[in-house]
């Protein structure tokens, strides 16, 4: 009898360049995946592709902010490997400022991507699993859940999409869509570690964040990759609606 390979599935991740975004394709790659990776930066985005290898993985630059381009993104998807089966919602933009002084313009880019461009691919994931079912993982933060001084725009973007996971969980379901999100606490990306080196004593600076996580230190980026793997993988197919916290314990304090 003639074996007949099975296709692999087929997942997008959105900024899907650096830290968490580039992880977590990584280990969707380990798990089977053909993987669309998307972001701004063509350079590490095609590095990434050459690594995963050509069959296995392909890289399209896109800004998410722009009408369409979410949609042009599944259908790329469609046409090169047959179907959509789990959405990695990663791209996003930092922010700090003081609430009071935080420029309009400054809080509209803000959820322009963090908020708006990610329930436009949420919504072209769904139009496109619709048929066919799927897996949908929002990333949002421990700070759509806590307050820190200075985070307040940055914690309403991800705040936003915390509750539409629930929202959109329920409406999709009887599509067999699950839709869940990740909440990663501190994570030692670039970001993290440039945040760090800005300090005059990063050591110390080092010490005091992982003095407040009860399990003693910050993630890494492989920490919330495995998360997201298991919710898109077959052992989450009767979890949806939930914000699983990937913190060391932060937020159960």
């Amino acid at each position: 009898m003639t074996h007949v390979p099975t296709p692999p599935r087929v997942a997008l991740v959105t900024g899907a360049t650096s830290g968490i975004g580039a992880e977590t394709a990584r280990r969707l790659h380990h798990d089977g995946f053909a993987v669309l990776l998307t972001g701004r930066s063509s350079g590490r985005g095609e590095a990434l592709a050459r690594e995963l290898g050509p069959g296995a993985a392909c890289f399209v630059p896109a800004d998410l902010t722009k009408d369409g381009e979410p949609d042009r993104l599944l259908q790329y998807a469609l046409d090169r490997f047959g179907t959509m089966d789990a959405v990695v919602n990663n791209a996003a933009v930092d922010h700090t400022g003081e609430l009071l002084n935080v420029p309009a313009a400054e809080i509209r880019d803000t959820f322009e991507i963090n908020t708006f461009a990610a329930i436009a691919v949420l919504q072209a994931a769904a139009r496109t699993m619709r048929h066919s079912g799927g897996s949908i993982i929002n990333v949002t933060s421990r700070l759509a859940t806590i307050g820190v001084p200075t985070m307040g725009v940055y914690s309403a973007s991800k705040g936003a999409i915390k509750a539409l996971t629930a929202a959109a969980a329920v409406e999709l379901a009887p599509y067999n869509i699950r839709v869940n999100a990740v909440a990663p606490g501190m994570t030692r990306t670039p970001l993290y570690e440039a945040w760090l080196r800005s300090h005059n004593d990063p050591e110390a600076t080092a010490r005091k964040v992982a003095d407040g996580i009860p399990l003693g230190r910050p993630a890494t980026p492989q920490d919330v990759a495995g998360a997201i793997a298991f919710l898109a993988s077959p052992s989450a197919d009767y979890i949806t609606g939930i914000t699983l916290a990937v913190d060391g314990g932060y937020t159960a304090q």
